[in-house]
């Protein structure tokens, strides 16, 4: 096990430095990067107002070409101060050299518009996501795998066919649909004011007591996770269920049966432990996905500025120091727990081993 653990770590390089390679030569070519937005902003304020630069100048136009779009007229000086600022001056390959050199020494650099390390911006921003992602894990699993075993104890059933399709009208819907709907119906928007619309908690958090904190921290995640969870239990409900189907018919089963365990001995002594094996070795794969991906139209929604709304804006701020670290970031962490996912089906169940490929 030592040493497939040993060949996974090894490949995340390759497979890292790949990622890495493909986004930065794709994003460093195309149109609409910080020094043509710097340009377009300062085309549209006056000479003496303060550009993207941060710096006033009275800048003057030339007739000269230029190589960004819709730079012609604009003092090449101007455009070659704005290469320096944002480290356009050198050659891309350069660039791209420099900004491996520097990852791998997790050195992230600052913002190219917040005036902040990156470093202590994810960090600032990770107890949003963090929280919306613990607890929508936590609430969906609690929610899912006894429904999705009683399914499968109840196959046939009203219950399994009702459930059945409250399941999958919730797995229609989108998470970001759930979340409108919430708001209008709970958040003011058109019935009942009971929930708040933005952030994490409450302007007076820090003067409340201990109790009243955690009513608080909770009260401004009750819609933002019921969104999550409405939109991420079903398939889990689905997978348990059809995990336990495909062990309830199994020979084991009969066995136990005939030597007359109980039914809660064969389901939960017996069952359990092999109909769960997909379920639980998939968690740390739901953490990465639900932590950083799943939550962002939730923060943009709800107001909650985490991590899905720190990359969404450096998208289209074209923040790259933001946008590259958080691709950095996010792809190792979830390159490491798809490593901790295959090694929770080993320790699960000791019959698995990767010794052999």
């Amino acid at each position: 096990m030592n040493s497939y653990i040993l060949r996974r770590l090894l490949l995340i390089i390759p497979t890292l430095l790949g990622i890495m390679t493909i986004n930065f030569f794709i994003v460093q070519i195309a149109p609409g990067g910080p020094v043509e937005q710097a340009i377009a902003q300062y085309q549209g304020i006056d000479g003496g107002s303060r550009v993207a630069s941060g710096t006033n100048s009275d800048l003057q136009r030339s007739s000269g070409e230029s190589k960004y779009r819709g730079a012609q007229g604009v003092d090449p000086e101007y455009i070659a101060a704005l290469e320096k600022l944002y480290g356009f001056d050198k050659p891309i390959v350069e660039r791209y050299f420099s900004m491996l050199w520097r990852y791998a020494r997790f050195d992230f650099g600052d913002s190219f518009y917040r005036n902040e390390k990156v470093t202590d911006l994810i960090l600032e921003k990770m107890p949003v996501s963090i929280s919306l992602g613990l607890w929508t894990t936590l609430l969906a699993y609690l929610i899912s795998i006894p429904l999705g075993i009683k399914k499968a104890t109840s196959h046939g059933s009203r219950f399994d066919i009702w459930s059945s399709t409250i399941v999958t009208i919730a797995y229609a819907i989108p998470a970001f649909i759930l979340a409108i709907m919430l708001i209008v119906l709970f958040a003011g928007g058109s019935y009942y004011n009971w929930f708040p619309l933005r952030g994490l908690v409450s302007d007076n958090f820090e003067t409340l007591t201990l109790w009243g904190q955690i009513k608080d921290y909770f009260w401004h995640l009750a819609l933002p996770i019921s969104a999550s969870v409405l939109a991420s239990f079903a398939t889990l409900t689905m997978l348990t269920k059809n995990s336990f189907l495909d062990e309830i018919h199994k020979q084991y089963v009969v066995t136990a049966r005939a030597k007359g365990c109980s039914q809660s001995r064969i389901l939960y002594g017996h069952i359990f432990r092999n109909a769960m094996l997909l379920v639980l070795a998939g968690l740390p794969a739901a953490l990465i996905g639900i932590f950083f991906t799943g939550s962002m139209l939730i923060e943009v929604i709800f107001s909650l500025d985490g991590l899905g709304l720190l990359s969404f804006e450096s998208v289209i701020n074209r923040d790259y120091p933001v946008i590259f670290a958080s691709l950095y970031i996010f792809t190792l962490v979830g390159l490491v727990l798809k490593l901790i996912s295959d090694i929770t089906y080993t320790l699960i169940d000791p019959r698995i081993t990767f010794e052999g490929r």
